[in-house]
């Protein structure tokens, strides 16, 4: 079957493999929309505040 050694490399595979995926879930479930939202926001922003100078002038 398999040895003691073996056991714990199958063992930090799986935790590995186990982080990679929740980290991957993690980072597409909050991070990604979290940075696309704030930079439309600052775009927002900047073409508000481009149109308040403008008018301003």
């Amino acid at each position: 079957m398999f040895d003691f050694d073996q056991y714990l490399g199958f063992l930090a595979f799986l935790t590995i493999l186990t982080i990679g995926f929740w980290l991957m879930i993690f980072l597409l479930t909050f991070v990604i929309p979290y940075w696309i939202g704030g930079s439309l926001l600052e775009i927002w922003k900047e073409k508000r505040e481009a149109k308040k100078a403008k008018r301003d002038q």
